[in-house]
């Protein structure tokens, strides 16, 4: 049966940013009724199998706010339920189909209960510490400093309630008490700040994947994965290392474990030292000016160089090159010229690599003094700022001769704030770490980040009132575009200042589309659209074409250098959403910790590229039938070209920065489009498609059915194989199969496709599959297996004649069937509510089916129905319905949902079905039982660069367990 995906909390990482919330109305005409739910056949968790990731329980007196107040900066983690609020995006409670329904309600379109019980969400602002009251504004506009703060995050009937006490850490949590207690009636309750900074750099290191990574110039990042239960010193073992956090000044920490850390040294020359002195140099106000002044600057101008002191040539015999910095400002000694003589962008630069170059230098020291091969830098110093993170790692690969890598963390700046937030306080008033446990592979949470468009564009930097509304989320884009084209495509310097920490928040109690998920949020004021969507919208585009009256977005069809330009490097971390989520690892992983669900490698040079161009080439058709799907509103198309913006932005800063999103594979690349889809509450874009495709195919059912009964064991096995691989040419994902689509109907397609199937394919392991079928199967069967997973991709043909013909097989000689379809739209993918109606359909034409999904929880029948059906005598097997927790194209099986966790116990057969889950991720994966994956290649790169094959080549690839797959190399 159809579970309803518990979507996640959220962490909301460097800044406000806009968060993707649930679907609200999306083709309400088309939602299927009756969405399934309940618990049959899915074990629950007992207590003993309970979750161990823990977060601070929503009583009197326990922080839902922390806060890291240095210096500089004021860090804020503060912490939300999505789930408290009648929302409109929230779906009704999932139940099962009653027999007596319509069976032609399987041609809806369905999206799971988003938000039926959500987990919750932290959410991470910064301000600058000089500015302290744009701090408290903030917490009370979002009503923070209230017990129950669910006025401002989600209480549908937002009362105020008592006042809190938030941990607080950082110098700033003893210097500005008073000022808490006065202006917000908050009592502080003041943290250790080296024990914030491990337990949140610990957090963030067993919780987050791909956290950790070394930076070069020339190689760029590359990702580290640590494990906190490997032995100490062996490769992969996270314990135990230095903690170098740089904030005004530097502090060094020795961490040998949970709880386990000392304080060994620290440096007065920190991010307050550069900010200081370079405010003094170059007359820059703000960290990010400076930072960004760096950029253009050229050391050597300023910089005494070994090549200026040995004539240009290095000096060999102590190991330094000529570039080598060998004073840093000696030039200045040198030439006694005046500051204004010297550019700023070359001071700026001279003085930040002083700076990072002293920390590297003592870093390594303290490492050395304590045999520690491992040193992580962290604090907003770095800020991904590239110079700085080459010119640090620089420093300990020259001290070290090369037996040490400086290590940096995406979430940098957010340690102390982190730490603050997952600590709690015992009787005797003792911080200790709460139990955090996601790397254990009984873990049943796990975090994943989402990438919403706040993410590439915004800094953290919060300004004005929160956006509430998606309204407000577009009226903000067509600002930011239209001021953003003056600056980028025509030069033109503004009074107004981009948007920079923009995202949507709460909106105002009764507001007909506000976002599920609030986030703080932030405009500058002459971009804030609390005025509402008329004052924020943008002149059309006069006919002269002046830069005044340009038009807020961009057309559609077009790539602009706007995109490209907005979707630049940036300086800053390209930190998304956090989601925290109720999954596991799936239990059939032969290899659970060699698992790589992704098979193309992304790092390989044109890879991220081409699939970028897929993308483009792809969006102006995705948009069109996106807003098709809403009805082709005035609205929808507001939100489409907000859509088409967002999409062009995020590959843009892919294209220009591969690695500033994490590792990103091709299943991750690919569901950033649907995250992007249901941002802007486009929550089903093919729904009409997925429509039309169910109600022809199902009217082809029976007599495909007919035709496979009437065959001999051997025949009917090719059949059905033959079936699945004709099926799976229905995917609107494949540029080659749209122009197919567009000159054909769905069944002569299909016909076509079986028609033409030829063995051998190109990986062919039928006979082998066949054979291992066919042994011991039970009488009029030809499939041996009794429980068999699979994972589904299209709708349509796919689904209907494909699918369901494979899985009656497995129930008429007594096995279970157990379907696996996503949990949200993703192209025209079948999703698990809708398949649950496509299964009720095909159960009125076919009994088996029928008694099958009546033993499976799918239909809900009396006894009089279920006594029926088993006089027929038609086997005794079970058909169930899974949602998967995905809602992208792919699958990634380190995280799956409970439900098909609990239902791969005892599965002796797993299958991947279609490009997505079988070709783009999975394919070199092995099981404990055995697999077969299934699909047809419909991108000839693929097939070439993979196979060494061609378009519409088959894939049969059937691995026994334990098995590695057989494939062909591309010589082949």
């Amino acid at each position: 049966m159809v579970e309803p995906m518990e979507v996640p909390g959220e962490v909301c990482a460097r800044g406000a940013v806009i968060v993707p919330a649930a679907p609200s109305r999306a083709a309400e005409a088309s939602l299927p009724q009756g969405v399934t739910g309940g618990r049959q056949g899915a074990a629950a968790a007992s207590a003993e199998e309970a979750p161990t990731i823990m977060l601070p329980n929503q009583q009197s007196r326990i922080s839902h706010l922390a806060i890291d107040i240095g210096g500089t900066l004021i860090k804020m983690v503060y912490f939300s339920r999505p789930g408290d609020r009648a929302s409109s995006g929230a779906a009704a409670p999932a139940r099962k189909v009653s027999v007596d329904e319509s069976g032609r309600s399987f041609s809806g379109s369905g999206i799971s209960s988003a938000d039926a019980a959500s987990i919750g969400r932290m959410h991470f602002v910064r301000f600058e510490t000089a500015k302290i009251d744009e701090c408290f504004d903030f917490i009370e506009s979002k009503g923070l400093h209230l017990e129950s703060s669910r006025g401002a995050e989600g209480d549908a009937e937002g009362g105020p309630g008592a006042r809190v006490a938030i941990n607080a850490t950082g110098g700033g949590a003893h210097k500005f008490t008073s000022l808490f207690e006065q202006r917000l009636g908050l009592d502080i309750s003041k943290l250790d700040e080296m024990e914030c900074l491990v337990a949140g750099a610990n957090f963030l290191l067993r919780a987050v994947r791909d956290e950790a990574f070394t930076y070069r110039n020339k190689e760029g990042r590359q990702y580290v994965r640590l494990y906190q239960d490997a032995p100490p010193g062996s490769p992969g073992a996270l314990f135990p290392y230095l903690l170098v956090n740089i904030g005004s000044g530097v502090s060094m920490v020795r961490v040998d474990g949970p709880g386990k850390s000392q304080r060994v040294s620290g440096s007065t020359l920190g991010g307050g030292a550069f900010w200081g002195l370079c405010r003094l140099l170059t007359g820059c106000e703000t960290f990010d000016e400076m930072l960004e002044l760096s950029r253009k600057g050229d050391n050597t101008k300023v910089d005494m160089m070994v090549g200026d002191i040995y004539g240009g040539q290095a000096y060999e015999s102590a190991g330094l090159s000529a570039d080598t910095i060998a004073s840093s400002f000696g030039k200045v000694v040198m030439k006694r010229d005046h500051l204004a003589d010297y550019r700023k962008e070359d001071l700026a630069l001279s003085l930040l690599r002083m700076i990072a170059y002293n920390i590297g230098q003592i870093a390594h020291l303290n490492a050395v003094r304590y045999g520690l091969k491992r040193v992580f830098f962290g604090g907003f110093f770095i800020r991904g700022h590239p110079f700085t993170m080459d010119t640090i790692s620089f420093s300990i690969n020259f001290w070290s001769k090369g037996e040490m890598q400086a290590l940096f963390l995406r979430h940098e700046g957010f340690l102390g704030a982190i730490g603050a937030f997952v600590q709690k306080k015992d009787d005797n008033g003792v911080p200790s770490d709460l139990p955090i446990d996601v790397d254990g592979p009984s873990s049943r949470r796990m975090w994943v980040e989402r990438f919403p468009i706040g993410a590439p564009i915004t800094g953290g930097t919060v300004y004005g009132p929160p956006i509430g509304t998606i309204e407000e989320k577009v009226s903000w884009m067509e600002r930011f575009v239209h001021i953003s084209r003056k600056r980028h495509l025509w030069g033109t310097r503004t009074s107004e200042t981009p948007p920079n920490g923009t995202s949507p928040a709460v909106s105002p109690p009764g507001s007909p589309r506000a976002d599920n998920d609030s986030q703080a949020g932030s405009v500058p004021p002459m971009l804030s659209a609390s005025k509402g969507a008329a004052a924020a919208s943008v002149p059309a585009a006069s006919s002269s074409g002046s830069s005044s009256d340009i038009d807020a977005m961009p057309r559609r069809n077009s790539i602009t250098k706007l995109s490209e330009a907005i979707g630049a490097p940036g300086g800053e971390e390209v930190l998304g959403v956090l989601h925290l989520c109720e999954h596991t690892v799936f239990p059939l992983l032969h290899d659970p910790s060699g698992y790589e669900p992704n098979t193309v490698d992304m790092s390989r040079p044109g890879e991220l590229d081409y699939w970028c161009k897929i993308l483009l080439k792809q969006l102006p058709s995705l948009l069109e039938r996106a807003v098709r799907s809403e009805g082709d509103t005035e609205d929808a198309q507001r939100r489409g070209e907000a859509l088409n913006l967002a999409m062009r932005v995020h590959i843009g800063r892919l294209r220009a920065e591969p690695t500033s999103y994490g590792r990103l594979g091709l299943a991750e690349v690919l569901e950033l489009r649907e995250d992007c889809l249901r941002e802007f509450y486009f929550s089903d874009a093919y729904c009409i498609e997925k429509r039309e495709e169910n109600v022809a195919a199902m009217t082809v059912l029976p007599d495909l059915l007919a035709e496979i009964d009437s065959l001999s064991a051997e025949a009917r096995v090719r059949a059905l194989i033959d079936g699945m691989l004709a099926g799976n040419i229905f995917d609107w994902g494949s540029s080659a199969c749209v122009e197919l689509f567009q000159n054909g109907s769905i069944f002569d397609i299909y016909r076509q496709a079986r028609a033409k199937l030829a063995r051998p394919f190109l990986v062919d392991h039928f006979d082998r599959f066949a054979a291992k079928a066919l042994e011991g199967a039970p009488d009029g069967c030809c499939l041996k297996y009794k429980r068999a997973l699979i994972f589904l991709d299209n709708a349509g043909a796919d689904c209907v004649l494909g699918v369901l013909p494979l899985a009656r097989e497995l129930v008429r000689g007594g096995g279970e069937a157990v379907l696996v379809a996503n949990s949200l739209p993703a192209l025209n993918d079948v999703t698990a509510s809708e398949l649950m109606h496509i299964v009720a359909a095909a159960a009125e034409l076919c009994p088996i089916i029928r008694h099958a999904a009546i033993r499976g929880g799918v239909l809900d029948a009396g006894t009089e129905a279920r006594t029926e059906a088993e006089a027929l005598g038609y086997g005794c097997g079970v058909l169930r319905v899974l949602a998967s927790g995905h809602g992208g194209p792919c699958i990634d099986l380190r995280r799956i949902t409970m439900q098909v966790a609990d239902a791969a116990r005892g599965a002796d057969l797993v299958v991947l079905e279609g490009m997505g889950r079988a070709l783009h991720t999975n394919l070199r994966a092995t099981f404990k039982c055995d697999s077969i994956k299934l699909a047809m290649v419909k991108n000839k790169r693929l097939a070439e660069t993979l196979f060494g094959g061609d378009l519409y080549d088959c894939v049969c690839c059937y691995q026994q367990a334990g098995e590695a797959a057989d494939l062909p190399s591309p010589s082949m």
